[in-house]
């Protein structure tokens, strides 16, 4: 009997996964291994909501096995070493896993690739399982990489996707290999409230549903942060519960603004992913250097915990604060809205934002996040880097009657339509009613600041 090992790592799912139908093609028995990576451990990454979530998609991938006569195999520590060691363990030939794009997945895999070299055995790398394209697979002349969204959409929606794999009607796993303890939920302390469950299960579940209620209505609706209709995949999209080959292919079938609108955002994931795979310094260091000599001290420290808090006093950027704490999860307007607050109303290091961002989100993507926060900072691909969101305008267009601001800042409830979004020019014995702090700056003058440091003024 030939046994093949395929190793999942951000892409927990049985539908659309090239690398198991190829392990499966070419060995009787498979080995499906997951590992709890030390090294992922040691960076801070693993945070409390995103390994809550994962024990979500561990827990429904085994039941998956299950149901296919397997199970799923799970070991903890040095990525290499128990892959090396099943491998010996099973006899098998090959190891079949996604390709990564950060510098951390990069190393890992020349890691494994050099430790099973040694014995014998081969490293089966698959492309476009995490994204739509793999990074590389279209290039400007003269660049590794595309700099710019729009020359590189226009490209990208010419390639042709590959096919979609079916879920496998059976898994065979080799027997006497002991499958290991699966990370239960209830067993992860500091987690969200309001987090989402995981699982492909879900993710499935949850694309079924939206597709057919809110992805026509997408590109009208996708900024609306009371209506809340955007899909909530990006967390099944960061652990690979779905398949964004698939996703594209079916939102395609489904044709109109709202599908375009959606395909459109996975080809920002891909640009994103594209640009890191090319760069992957950019996860900490500027993409495109300003010279910003971002504010520090007590006062710069005071207005960053203010802003982690939700007590910055624009309502619309301690709502999205606030949903981020609850839910670890927050809607993209909201994002957009946040990071520009920090990084050029407060004029805080953009690395701030991004760290507390990966603390709290469960889609919290090293590509996603860093490459988002650079793009509002100015330092990354924006085409218009000196931007400013001004938090009373985006909320009074994205959240007219206060709707959304209202739901996560409840002590602004009594306060009725837009003027939520400006309760310091209450009237002094209303305003008095209401246990909410003042603006922490004048926004002239923040706009000021940021314009004269940027060489604006």
């Amino acid at each position: 009997m030939t046994v093949s090992v395929v190793l999942f790592t951000s892409d927990l799912r049985l539908h659309d996964h090239p690398p198991l139908r190829a392990a499966l093609r070419s060995a009787d028995e498979v080995v499906p291994l997951f590992v709890h990576d030390d090294a992922l451990a040691a960076t801070g990454f693993a945070a409390p909501n995103r390994r809550a979530f994962l024990a979500d998609c561990l827990a429904d991938l085994d039941a998956g096995l299950r149901a296919r006569g397997g199970r799923l195999v799970v070991r903890s520590g040095d990525v290499a070493d128990r892959v090396r060691e099943i491998a010996a363990e099973a006899g098998a030939g090959e190891v079949h896993m996604a390709a990564g794009v950060s510098g951390f997945a990069q190393r890992r895999e020349r890691r494994l690739r050099d430790a099973l070299r040694a014995d014998g055995r081969h490293l089966c790398v698959h492309d476009a399982v995490v994204t739509v394209l793999a990074p590389g697979a279209v290039t400007p002349a003269g660049s590794d990489h595309y700099a710019v969204f729009t020359p590189y959409f226009r490209r990208w929606s010419r390639e042709r996707l590959r096919d979609v794999l079916g879920a496998p009607r059976a898994v065979r796993v080799p027997d006497g290999i002991h499958p290991g303890p699966v990370l239960a939920r209830e067993r992860v302390d500091g987690v969200s409230q309001g987090l989402a469950t995981g699982g492909e299960s879900e993710g499935r579940r949850r694309w079924t549903a939206w597709r057919r209620r809110g992805l026509a209505a997408y590109e009208d609706r996708h900024d609306d942060l009371p209506g809340d209709a955007t899909s909530r995949l990006s967390p099944h999209l960061h652990f690979g519960t779905l398949s964004p080959v698939e996703l594209a292919h079916r939102a395609r079938a489904s044709d109109g603004p709202g599908a375009a609108a959606f395909v459109r955002q996975l080809c920002w994931r891909d640009f994103h992913h594209q640009v890191l795979a090319a760069r992957p310094d950019a996860a900490v260091a500027d993409y495109r250097p300003r010279h910003d000599r971002w504010r520090t001290g007590t006062t710069a420290r005071e207005e960053i915990t203010a802003w982690k808090e939700g007590r910055t006093g624009y309502p619309v950027v301690d709502a999205a604060m606030r949903q981020l704490l609850h839910e670890g999860w927050m809607h993209n307007r909201g994002r957009l809205l946040a990071a520009s607050f920090l990084t050029k109303t407060l004029y805080v290091d953009w690395r701030v934002g991004a760290r507390h961002f990966l603390d709290w989100l469960v889609d919290g993507d090293v590509a996603d996040n860093q490459l988002n926060w650079q793009w509002v900072a100015g330092t990354g691909t924006d085409t218009r880097p000196n931007r400013v969101l001004n938090p009373v305008v985006q909320g009074r267009r994205f959240d007219p009657d206060g709707v959304y601001v209202r739901r996560w800042v409840p002590e602004l409830a009594g306060i009725d339509g837009p003027a939520v979004h400006e309760p310091w020019k209450l009237r002094k014995e209303e305003r008095a009613r209401y246990a909410y702090p003042e603006p922490l700056v004048d926004l002239s003058d923040a706009l000021t600041r940021f314009r004269r440091a940027r060489g604006r003024e």
